[in-house]
């Protein structure tokens, strides 16, 4: 039986994958033999490479359709077909929902749910007169189904982006699968950023029942199941990512103790 994470010959474009979680995506699937495309506003500090081989690296800034179509344009143009999309490209800065301002709100949407749309528009009219199809995976985010203070509009954003999914799995179908992973805490080279030291990244993994945050690889497994042909019936589908998930807050403010 053929390996099914064999992506030889098969293309991916990964939006947001010179750095973070991208990064660590972009090298995954090189690592398992696909030729890979990555966009950003900005140039990596290095080339992104695993195994050997280097993902392309097309200048864009998501927010734009006509960036967009340049990726999708470039990736086709080099390898002549596109069989897997993830939109990764996305986040926010904390901002106070009272005083946010519409200009800030309208780039946060516009980065975390209609970027994805429109770069899912341009796969997948590549991927709809490809005889094999092809596969999208939404980046999506606990922030998408729980409060999400100080990050309002990123957070109604990942909530979109989730109804988004299930409605292309239904209109792409059955050619193009549509799958989504909601994130909870990820360890990236950037995760210092948001934690701190290694003391507060350790602590923070701590307070999930598997012990410890996901790292890259273990989204980009998931990604690699998704796109597989061992995924071939899924799609539609909102994975959680999260380690268990979150304690709920009561536990931490209970005095009570609980039967062993």
């Amino acid at each position: 039986m053929a390996d099914p994470f064999d992506m030889s010959g098969r293309v991916v474009i990964v939006t947001g994958g010179s750095r973070g979680l991208g990064r660590g995506l972009t090298a995954g699937f090189l690592e398992r033999g696909a030729d890979v495309v990555i966009c950003g506003r900005r140039e990596p500090e290095s080339p992104v490479a695993a195994a050997g081989r280097e993902a392309l690296f097309v200048a864009a800034d998501v927010r734009r359709p006509d960036d967009v179509q340049a990726v999708v344009d470039a990736a086709t143009g080099r390898y002549g077909r596109l069989d897997v999309l993830v939109n990764n490209a996305g986040g926010s800065p904390p901002a106070d929902t009272a005083t946010a301002s519409p200009n800030f709100s309208r780039a946060i949407i516009e980065l975390n749910l209609l970027a994805p749309l429109v770069f899912s528009q341009a796969a997948n009219a590549v991927m709809q007169a490809q005889a094999t199809g092809g596969s999208i995976v939404n980046i999506g985010s606990l922030s998408g189904v729980r409060p999400s203070p100080h990050t309002a509009a990123y957070g109604a954003a990942k909530a979109g982006l989730l109804n988004l999914t299930e409605t292309m799995a239904q209109e792409f179908a059955p050619k193009v699968r549509v799958n989504a992973l909601v994130l909870g805490y990820v360890r990236t080279e950037q995760a210092d950023l948001f934690y701190g030291d290694e003391e507060g990244i350790a602590a923070v993994g701590a307070t999930l029942p598997m012990g410890r945050m996901a790292e890259a690889s273990d989204v980009g497994d998931l990604c690699a199941f998704l796109v597989s042909p061992l995924a071939s019936y899924l799609t539609g589908a909102s994975i959680a990512v999260h380690g268990g998930g979150e304690q709920p807050p009561y536990l931490r403010a209970a005095s009570g103790t609980r039967e062993p």
